[in-house]
């Protein structure tokens, strides 16, 4: 299994069942170096979700209580993880990194910090169970994915506006269950 990307880089690859090991391990890091439980860790992204062709890099979602009284030592202890603070600017959300090593060049991991069980809480876990229970929408989602590859197009956030109309689909079938 390799994982990675580089800065702005987007390249999808066949699913591979060690994303799965990759998260359990990196979970029980984060879990080692902070006071998480198991519960406010989950795995979500294309990774989570079973045969189909994702960035290879894992999603990890930790659920806090607070976003605002999140403190230094909070991230220092996913330093210790190995796991940075991104400039990342995103609402109700604060992104951290892990890299193949001290060059930061290539991602392996993210991490996105939300709101434990709040609106962006929720509508991961449902976007990533939804296609997991839902061939035809997992096949749907994985042949939108592939296709931004036949456009002009090009980088992350290229790549992310393009399913953008897709993934809020899913998340209107969220209020209607």
């Amino acid at each position: 299994m390799k994982l990675g990307l580089k800065n702005n880089e987007v390249v999808i690859v066949p699913y591979d069942k060690e994303w799965k090991d990759e998260f359990n391990k990196a979970k029980t890091e984060i879990i080692q170096y902070t006071n998480l439980k198991p519960s406010q860790i989950e795995h979500v992204g294309s990774t989570s979700i079973e045969g189909i062709q994702a960035k290879p890099v894992i999603d990890i979602l930790i659920g806090v209580d607070s976003l605002t009284t999140l403190d230094k030592a909070f991230f220092k202890n996913l330093q210790n993880a190995e796991f940075y603070k991104l400039k990342v600017e995103r609402p109700n959300e604060i992104v951290c990194a892990k890299f193949t090593d001290e060059t930061f060049e290539i991602k392996t991991h993210f991490i996105h910090i939300v709101e434990f069980k709040k609106e962006k809480w929720n509508q991961m876990l449902f976007f990533r169970d939804y296609l997991n229970t839902n061939q035809d929408i997992k096949e749907l989602y994985e042949n939108l994915k592939v296709s931004f590859f036949n456009t002009s197009l090009k980088g992350i956030n290229s790549y992310t506006d393009y399913k953008e109309q897709f993934v809020q689909s899913v998340f209107e079938q969220m209020k209607s269950k």
